[in-house]
Parts: C-alpha cells; structure tokens; sequence
C-alpha cells in the first residue's frame, strides 16, 4: 500500500495520473479527525495487485475538495455521498444535489461527523427531487415503488415511456439509509463481525471477510494459508447458492415456473450443506479476525449432484426457444459502458471485462484458472450465462481447496493486542467486488469503517442497460443485474 498526503489542489493531477495508468477508483471516505476533516481516496490495479491511498486534510470550516466527477463517473457519486453525511463539498461537481439524504432531512445536519448528535426532526421536503422530465407526443411517466411486491429492500423507478418503449429510467435509492458505518465506531474488530456478517444479508462470507482482512491488514495479524482456504470454501458456497437462486429466478420471469421449483430445489440442498458445513445456512459465524472454522468440510458428492442439477436446468432453460429468444439482446450493456460506468462482478463479466479480485487482488497464494465465459455481449443472457459458467467454476475451486486442507477445518493465526492503523480488505463476492477499509485508535478499536458493495457501482448500469427496451422486461432485468438495496443503502 502507498500513502500520499495531499493538498486539495494537487488532488486531481494525482488522481489522474494514477486513472491513466490503468487504476480505478474503489473507494472515497469521509473522515472526521476532531480538529479537522479528512479525504480518502482508495485506487487500485491489478497484475500486480496494486494499491494507493491520496489522503487530502480540509479545513473544518469550509471543508472542499476539487471533484474529480470529469475523471471518473464513480467519483461523482462517492462525492455526493461525502457531502450528503459529512458536509464536504466537491467544488465544480456537475450533479452536486443530495444523494444519500433525501429532501426531507434537515438542512445543515450531516450525520457522520462526531459532534452531530441525535437526529433533528424531519421538516417539510426540500423539493420537488429533480426528476429528468421527458416530453413529447405520447410520453407519460410510469412510477413504481419504493414499496414492492416482495420481501425486497425499497427502491423508486421512474418510468418515461412512449407506447412501451423506454426512453429514460431513474432509480432512486437510499430509502433505509441505515447508519451501519457510523455503528462500527467504538467497537472492538470482534464486536464489528456482527455489524460486517449484516450489511447485505445474501453476503455474509463476502462482507465478512473483507472486514477481516482490512482488519488484519491494519494489525499486521498474520492469517495461516490453512485459514484463507477455508474463508474461500465459504466464499464459494456463497456464490453458488445465489448463482442458482438467480438462475431460478430469471427462468420465473419468463415463465418457465418449473425450472425455478428446481433450482429452489437446489438451493435448499445448498443452505442445508452451509449448515452442515458452518452452523448456519447463510454462513454466519464461521469467518473471524485472524482465522476461520467450519463444522465439516463440504460433501464433494453434494457438490457433484448440484453441478449436474445445474447443468440439466441450464441446458433445458436454454434449449427452450422462448427463453433464448426473451434473454437473448435484452438489454445489452456494451463493454465501453460498463467500463466507463465502473461496474463489476457478473455485470462486468458479462459485458467483456476481465474484473475479478479472486485473480487481481487475491489473499489466497494460489493460483485458480480464471473463467471463460462464452458470451460476452451484455445482455441477459450473457448475465444468465456467466452465473451457469461460474458455478462450475466455484465447484471446481472449493474441490480443490479441500483436498488441499486434508480435513483440516479450523485454522487461526495470532492476533495480538489491538493497536492503531488503518488498512483494506478486497474480497470477490457473488455481485462482485466488496471493499471495506478500516481505521483504529491506538487501543485497537474501529474509529472508521467504509464499505463499498458492488452494487454501489452497478446501479447506475440498469437504466443505462434499459434504454430502449420495453417496461415489460424491466423486471428480467433488474433480476439479471440483481443488485442489493442493503449494500447500497448503507
């Protein structure tokens, strides 16, 4: 890791410098120091696993920095958000309105600064929110949500369509902003697993173990090899059971209701593997600083009949043809704007990007082949695809890995009294890359956690991907991008 204090005025030639290099932009946090502000901004590479941290000191009282929104697309949002909870402003933004916080919070109060205290009273809506207005001959608008018809978290779509041809989608988020970083703050690493096993309840392994390994990185703790195989099984198993739920549930959406029976099917048989293998379905439990533990080691026959169950169900989704003919071009996310978006994980892949953080950012010394995938076209079959393809691949590795641990199923290296520091964790997870990054005081306890979810990245890809598609395949798209509102709505 390199570390550079900067100016705010040398923040964008720094920060170009490191994007023409090939560098993306991971991360930007706030902190609130006490006697001042404070900028981080995360960028990493790949081949060879590269990272920079530019930390840029404000001025309490008109804390500003140059928005880099005309270098990175990301950026722009990362800035909004800063500004919405810590009240530091991105001078010559293009978009500078609220993001996190909708237009009836208060004026003035930013919830993340140290001396903000208890939330004032909402007041009336600082408003209207400054939807884009379509006008013409035969447009009209299409609202839906935030409350949805299922056990989701709340998002608003606004629809401007002209017969049923989408010209214009606008997502809104951030309905549930729950404060989850601002909860870190003051507890020991151990006391955060609970927080990290939470953020997005699909994620357990992928958010906890990037915690843990900026946990580690901030101490310096050593974690035994025996250690990082294990954390990858659980990885692995995460990706599966999501990979076939999704599957299951892209075939529903064009209703093909029995193929999903059975990839539910096969979903039950995965959560009953977790348990055997953690203690609990959804994997909680089983990844902790410095170590992780497992009751039992996967079944490779489990594993073996659920490669086949999905194989068969892929195979008989695709040799349907009014599901490869309702997945084929739906909408299609080109490669250059899913680069220029900063989107990750399946999305990424399935639009020809090679991003993945299990190769160009890995904790595992091993080396695992990387996936090729057949269909790079970034549409929804390339989206559907790409989950079939990994869960092959997923099968393969978490084999492997456990011969490698040769029944070994717990393993924990030392970890010493808590000291100050700060550092990163990059993790693959199912969606894609997870990135948390820690600060501790010198008694060792969490003074800041910032956590980005993939979908933070790939939200603003949806309606990009949905433009000139109709608003009955909204909902196949949105389940073959699949992002979380709880990841997002931190």
């Amino acid at each position: 890791m390199i570390t550079r204090t900067l100016t705010p005025a040398e923040l964008p030639g720094r920060a170009s410098s490191l994007l023409e290099r090939g560098f993306r932009l991971a991360l930007v946090a706030g902190h609130d120091d006490g006697d001042r502000l404070r900028a981080v901004y995360l960028f990493t590479a790949a081949a060879p696993d590269r990272r920079v941290e530019l930390h840029v000191l404000l001025d309490p009282d008109t804390p500003e920095v140059p928005s880099l929104a005309g270098l990175s697309f990301a950026a722009g949002r990362f800035e909004r958000e800063m500004h919405d909870l810590f009240g530091i402003v991105p001078t010559g933004h293009p978009l500078p309105q609220r993001l996190v916080r909708h237009f009836h919070w208060p004026q003035g109060w930013y919830p993340m600064l140290t001396e903000a205290g208890d939330p004032p009273e909402f007041g009336s809506v600082d408003g209207p929110y400054p939807f884009r207005t379509v006008e013409g001959p035969g447009v009209y608008e299409i609202p839906v949500g935030p409350v949805h018809a299922g056990m989701i978290g709340p998002g608003h779509f606004r629809f401007s369509v002209v017969g049923e041809t989408i010209l214009n989608l606008k997502a809104r988020l951030w309905f549930v902003h729950r404060g989850l970083e601002k909860l870190f703050h003051g507890r020991t690493p151990g006391e955060g697993i609970e927080l990290a096993e939470r953020v997005s309840g699909d994620t357990t392994v992928g958010h906890t173990l990037a915690y843990c390994l900026a946990v580690e990185d901030a101490q310096r703790w050593p974690v035994p090899e025996d250690a990082q195989r294990i954390r990858a099984i659980l990885l692995e198993l995460e990706r599966l059971y999501n990979h076939i739920t999704d599957i299951g549930a892209l075939c529903n959406d064009v209703a093909y209701g029995v193929l999903n029976a059975h990839c539910q099917r096969v979903r039950e048989r995965l959560l009953r593997l977790n348990d055997t293998v953690t203690g609990h379905r959804l994997l909680r439990g089983a990844v902790h600083p410095g170590g992780a533990t497992m009751a039992a080691l996967p079944d490779p026959h489990v594993l073996a009949a659920v490669g086949a169950d999905a194989a068969e169900i892929v195979d008989l989704a695709l040799s349907n043809t009014v599901v490869a003919d309702r997945f084929t071009g739906t909408a299609p996310l080109g490669r250059d704007q899913a680069a220029d978006l900063g989107t990750l994980g399946v999305v990424a892949r399935a639009s020809g990007l090679d991003v993945d953080a299990r190769h160009d950012h890995p904790f595992l010394s091993a080396e695992f082949p990387r996936t090729t995938h057949s269909r790079t076209d970034g549409d929804v079959l390339s989206r559907f695809l790409v989950r079939a393809e990994e869960i092959t691949t997923s099968i393969a590795m978490i084999t492997s890995l456990s011969d490698m641990l040769g029944g070994r199923t717990t393993a924990t290296g030392p970890v010493t009294s808590g000291t100050g520091g700060s550092g990163v964790g990059i993790v693959e997870g199912w969606r894609g890359t997870i990135v948390h990054r820690v600060e501790l005081t010198g008694d060792g306890r969490l003074s800041r956690v910032k956590i980005v979810d993939p979908s933070f990245f790939n939200w603003p890809a949806l309606p990009v991907a949905l433009a000139d598609t109709i608003v009955p395949d909204f909902p196949l798209t949105n389940k073959s991008f699949n992002l979380s509102y709880a990841g997002n709505d931190l």
